[in-house]
């Protein structure tokens, strides 16, 4: 039996509390002006899970794991978003009169009364508890991110009344645009705990959708219905903190801004693009600290990184890293660049942005409305007596020509390509009209590359091979003694996906007498890639067996990023 309304009292032996640690607990609590069970958290005596399930079974109240359940729409109209925020609650179920809600206050009869104030008196309101995390993520899923903000800023207006008061962010009221900067920071904030690296923003006729990409994978981020309302505001105040131009609706438009949560710093990278029903946003978020690291951090195979190490200490020759857009290349330069950095050599960089600055080496922006190319700025570079230069990408073929001849005159040249895989990039080269003599001569290594998702560690689980996998598949497989196969249920940690992060894999050709020569002959790629095979080179597909073997990764994530290599091994 319930007994939701006996008062909860902290007595010693409660979840393991001494006497003398619930008299420091009361005592910090009045210090600070916090309820006593959160100043027994903060002061590390127990943990708030194992202290609401002495407090469940003290009362009779029941504890709930929430956060794999949702309730159905209607019980949530119950309890407005606001009211949800501000005493962190949030409904569970409804049975005849009586409405459950699920709240992580184990004194839940002081706010009680309050609630019952605020709602009608058709129900009787009933308590479960739960932790306070699952609580705000379960409200966060349910009325969608910062719901009580758009709630204050509709301020119960229908629909109608919204859509002829709708203005932009410097024309509104004060507390609107301090609603819009609330709201704009709770999207932030949301898209940086959940690890995202971009943020989506598309406006349609009847709603407005955010979206996060998360190791690689958009997923709805769940904003309230009502936000499409204040479309014109939240884009505004993106365009603000950007320095952007606020006025100018018909063009895209591209800004910088930064942030700090939790004492580290992120990078915004911007981009406004004019669409039919509004302007689209996204947001690309690059976090400084994961700058700084070494190519083993980046999960690159040892032969791979001691061939790398080695390569980027010669004195001059290119070294090319290709991949689809996303797949870690400039990572991967930013990385062989703080490697290289010191007062011995100079280092200057041409990108298009510049994502990361970096202490101690020199870095340009493209600008090509006012003809200040890639090309162009090799040119001036040179001036500059550089040891090192990276050349955000090889586009033309002024850029590839002028890179190679900067590498044969001495100087060290990094560039990206998209092609597909590392012996691709020879041929993409020849066919932008470079000589093959010259691509022979100045190119010293090819680094292809794709991030593969890694496995979450907490709901990491064997599990057995479907039996409807492609035979070639099993068959490779087998032949590479991948016994125990490994995925990730879904847990709370991983958003339910089963995965938590990202590693890279990998296949580097260095250029080898044979292959200078085939370059020269104008070999097939497919050529080129068999010999470089031969000589040792790890395709991408076998990196990305290599670690569903070692149980980083599944064959599917391998599959899926490869697409069809797997046919040619």
């Amino acid at each position: 039996m319930v007994i939701s309304g006996e008062l909860f009292r902290l007595t010693p032996g409660i979840a393991g509390l001494t006497a003398e640690q619930i008299q420091a607990a009361t005592s910090e609590s009045a210090r600070q002006g916090i309820a006593v069970h959160q100043a027994i958290y903060n002061l590390g005596f127990t943990d708030e899970t194992a202290f609401l399930t002495a407090a469940a079974e003290k009362t009779g109240v029941e504890f709930l794991d929430i956060q794999n359940s949702l309730a159905d729409g209607e019980i949530l109209k119950q309890i407005s978003a606001n009211i949800a925020c501000h005493y962190n609650i949030v409904p569970v179920r409804k049975t005849d009169h009586v409405l459950w809600l699920a709240t992580s206050d184990p004194f839940f009869h002081k706010i009680k009364n309050e609630i019952e104030l605020v709602l009608d008196n058709s129900h009787k309101i009933e308590f479960v508890l739960a932790t306070s995390e699952a609580i705000k993520k379960t409200v966060r899923k349910a009325y969608g991110i910062g719901a009580a903000t758009v709630e204050q800023m509709s301020d119960g207006r229908d629909e109608k009344d919204a859509i002829l008061e709708k203005q932009d962010l410097i024309d509104g009221d004060k507390s609107k645009d301090a609603s819009v900067i609330k709201l704009v920071n709770q999207l932030l904030a949301d898209a940086i705990n959940a690890g995202a690296t971009d943020i989506h923003i598309e406006p349609y006729e009847d709603e407005l959708k955010a979206k996060y990409r998360v190791d690689g994978i958009l997923h709805d981020a769940g904003l309230p219905v009502n936000v499409r309302f204040f479309r014109e505001g939240l884009t505004s105040r993106i365009k603000i903190m950007s320095g952007l131009d606020i006025a100018e609706k018909r063009l895209p438009q591209d800004g910088r801004s930064q942030v700090t949560l939790g004492g580290q710093r992120f990078d915004l990278r911007i981009s406004i693009l004019p669409t039919r029903y509004g302007e689209a946003i996204n947001i690309r978020i690059l976090p400084q600290s994961r700058l700084i690291m070494e190519l083993s951090e980046l999960g690159m195979p040892k032969r791979e990184v001691n061939l790398i190490s080695q390569l980027i200490t010669r004195p001059h020759g290119i070294i090319l890293v290709t991949g689809p857009t996303g797949s870690g290349k400039t990572t991967t330069l930013y990385t062989c660049m703080h490697m290289l950095k010191g007062t011995e050599r100079k280092i200057i960089t041409i990108e298009d942005p510049i994502e990361y600055e970096m202490n101690g080496i020199v870095q340009m922006q493209v600008h090509p409305e006012i003809g200040f190319t890639f090309a162009r700025a090799l040119r001036s570079m040179l001036r500059h007596d550089p040891d090192i230069m990276l050349v955000g990408e090889i586009r033309d073929l002024e850029t590839a020509e002028t890179a190679i001849r900067t590498a044969l005159t001495g100087h060290l040249v990094f560039s990206t390509l998209h092609t597909n895989d590392a012996a691709s990039a020879i041929t993409r080269l020849l066919d932008m009209g470079i000589e093959p003599f010259l691509a022979a001569s100045s190119i010293d290594a090819i680094l292809a590359q794709r991030l593969v998702r890694v496995i979450c560690p907490h709901c990491k689980e064997p599990y057995q091979l479907e039996s409807e996998i492609a035979t070639a598949i099993k068959a490779i497989l087998h032949k590479n003694n991948v016994e125990t196969f490994y995925h990730g249920k879904g847990c709370a940690k991983c958003r339910f996906t089963g995965f938590h992060g990202r590693t890279v894999i990998t296949e580097l050709i260095v250029l080898s007498d044979r292959i200078r020569e085939m370059t020269i002959e104008r070999k097939h790629s497919n050529e080129i890639d068999s010999q470089a095979k031969k000589e040792g080179m790890t395709s991408l597909f076998q990196s990305g067996i290599d670690k569903v073997r070692e149980g980083i990764t599944t064959y599917q994530e391998v599959l899926r990023v490869t697409k069809g290599m797997a046919l040619s091994e």
